[in-house]
């Protein structure tokens, strides 16, 4: 019961205590702004954890409904193994950036409006990662971007962020529209927009009229295309190397760590959970996931180009980020190469991707963040040995950089470890080659800025880095990458549960999850509840 109660309080607390920050202006307490997004944040990772362990120790997903109307007739939560993972690291991450915040705080000339939106991101991607219906999906990816746009063109007085900003926000708004034109689609072909009578339906409907196969395919095309253009994925990832570096420090790292994994998180709702083996998408799905596939080699691999060309060590980083995606993106689409084990064993591989990306960039742009304040600049010549002067700072920096690079025993070579076992599971060898060509082409990108900042000679530091606590506080980030990966046999079963989350079976009981909660017998019709 309390964590039902914590997940229905989730996101309306988040939302409340944002919207109570502006008012603090009125009686002009200047940490007040910094006290209610911690209080906020805080309150959130304690939520989400004890979710996170409702789900694991009952071994069913849990789903609250919103004003009492149960699933279909309303709005629902629900958490299963997959999403409760991904929210409580999501959560606990952006604990982290609002206390690295706190040390950034001298860059922020209006904290009340900077901290509103953080709060409001939060609530944003909580939102679309705990939402079962597919209308409050599109509220909460609205929420997620105009907090994003906000942010990204916080500090308005320089030209390059309101750009990036407005390039964000034009496509980020069609984006959107496409995917309410999707889930409109789907209403009208299903009578419903909640996702677990969607993923009924959809198995239901074994033999189905054309019309409603074709409007299936096309709201599929849009939906995904969407979530490829939230995950940055190639071609959909212009906008993230102007956007993610002009934003505040703590921001990118927001921004880079976490945001860019709802687009892939939607991605597999709806291709495993929605339309998944069995459905009347299947004749049509391997097809898809293959596209994925294909785009996140892509992706990889230009990602991994770019970074060897930057001298700004925040587009370098943007530029990861995208390549990391697409390697994400290859073993969430695994679906295409048949058998269960190996599906599994990428997709569980993926999931690890995730957590270990999303930690190991938050940490990088955090890490660059106190250099390029020490140097007053983001190109990598002027920052040349910058490093040497912040030896903590720098050994967290290098530590993300290996985690990144898929080195032993950081987690983010068991993640990279795992995909390719996947596909080697299923005899598709051409996967680990491409992840093995990923990686040692990002070496060099890594290589470049460990060098330039760390083991070059340059001058010293323009200006002095107070409050050397935040350096404590990366360097704990980068010891989580290495204890994650040093425990991984330990922590294994809560990735393969996450994975199992997305298989037929996992999928059956996300259907008896919601529909438990429904006191009407739903009867099927002409493909309508």
């Amino acid at each position: 019961m309390t964590s039902l109660v914590l997940l229905g309080s989730l996101t309306p607390v988040i939302v409340i205590l944002a919207f109570s920050i502006p008012v603090t202006k009125v009686f002009k307490a200047k940490r007040a702004p910094f006290v209610i997004a911690f209080i906020g944040v805080v309150y959130a990772a304690i939520a989400s954890t004890f979710v996170f362990y409702e789900v694991y120790t009952s071994g069913r997903p849990l789903v609250y409904t919103y004003g009492g109307w149960p699933p279909h007739f309303g709005i629902d939560y629900e958490v299963d193994y997959f999403n409760a993972l991904l929210g409580m690291f999501t959560a606990w991450t952006m604990l982290v950036i609002v206390i690295y915040s706190h040390w950034y705080g001298h860059h922020l000339d209006e904290p009340v409006w900077y901290y509103t939106l953080l709060l409001g991101l939060e609530a944003g991607m909580l939102g679309c990662l705990y939402t079962g219906d597919a209308f409050n999906l599109f509220v909460m990816l609205e929420v997620l971007g105009i907090s994003a746009y906000g942010l990204v063109a916080y500090h308005k007085d320089k030209g390059e962020a309101v750009e990036a900003a407005a390039k964000y926000a034009l496509i980020g708004a069609v984006a959107t529209v496409l995917y309410f034109v999707a889930v409109v689609i789907l209403y009208a072909g299903y009578g419903s927009v909640n996702m677990a009578v969607l993923a009924l339906m959809a198995k239901q409907i074994a033999i189905a009229g054309s019309s409603i196969v074709y409007l299936t395919l096309f709201a599929l095309a849009l939906a995904v295309w969407v979530f490829t253009y939230k995950s940055a994925v190639f071609p959909n990832h212009f906008w993230l190397p102007d956007a993610h570096p002009e934003a505040p420090t703590p921001v990118s790292a927001a921004l880079s760590g976490l945001v860019v994994n709802v687009g892939l998180y939607a991605c597999a709702r709806f291709l495993y959970t929605i339309f998944g083996r069995g459905s009347l998408a299947t004749p049509y799905r391997e097809a898809v996931l293959f596209t994925l596939f294909v785009l996140g080699t892509v992706s990889g691999i230009v990602g991994a180009l770019m970074m060897m060309v930057q001298r700004d060590i925040k587009r370098l980083l943007a530029y990861s980020t995208i390549s990391h995606m697409g390697i994400a993106l290859m073993g969430l689409s695994a679906g295409f190469i048949g058998g269960a084990e190996a599906v599994a064993l990428a997709i569980a591989g993926a999931t690890i991707h995730i957590v270990a990306h999303g930690i190991a960039k938050a940490l990088l742009f955090m890490a660059s963040g106190v250099l390029i304040d020490a140097a007053g600049s983001r190109d990598l010549d002027e920052m040349r040995g910058i490093g040497r002067y912040y030896p903590l700072t720098s050994v967290a920096l290098i530590m993300g950089f290996l985690s990144l690079g898929g080195f032993i025993p950081f987690i983010g070579f068991y993640s990279k470890l795992y995909i390719a076992l996947g596909y080697l599971e299923a005899g598709f060898v051409l996967g680990p080659i491409l992840i093995i060509v990923i990686s040692a082409i990002s070496l060099l990108g890594y290589f470049k800025a460990i060098s330039a900042l760390v083991f070059s000679v340059g001058g010293e530091p323009k200006q002095k880095v107070e409050k050397r606590w935040v350096e404590i506080l990366l360097l704990a980030m980068a010891l989580a990458l290495l204890v994650l990966g040093i425990v991984i046999n330990i922590t294994w079963p809560v990735y393969a549960s996450a994975s199992a989350a997305l298989a037929p079976d996992g999928v059956d009981t996300y259907i008896v999850g919601a529909l438990e909660k429904n006191t009407w017998t739903i009867s099927f019709l002409g493909g309508r509840p």
